[in-house]
């Protein structure tokens, strides 16, 4: 078993990073639907925004764009360290 390198799970980190934060900005900038939907419940009548029934969660969609941002600050320091770090381990064999 091999362990990933820091720099190897750096970059992965960092490319994840981005996958989350364009899937988060995209459900941001998506356009909310303008369309009602009739809702029967219990013999009542009630109208319901399809906004709330079909579009995602704009605070969610920006939280978790907070948090990619992060992840990316993150795993660019451990790139960082680990340029930093190359050639500085001596391997010793007896």
């Amino acid at each position: 078993m091999q362990i990933p390198s820091a720099m190897t799970s750096g970059i992965q980190g960092l490319q994840s990073a981005q996958n989350d934060l364009a899937q988060a900005t995209t459900a941001v900038a998506a356009p909310e639907p303008t369309t009602t939907t009739p809702v029967k419940v219990e013999q009542d009548t009630v109208t319901l925004s399809s906004q709330a029934a079909q579009s995602p969660d704009k605070v969610s969609a920006i939280i978790d764009a907070e948090q990619a941002v992060t992840q990316a600050q993150a795993s660019a320091e451990v790139i960082d360290v680990a340029s930093e770090n190359v050639g500085t381990i001596i391997d010793l064999s007896v």
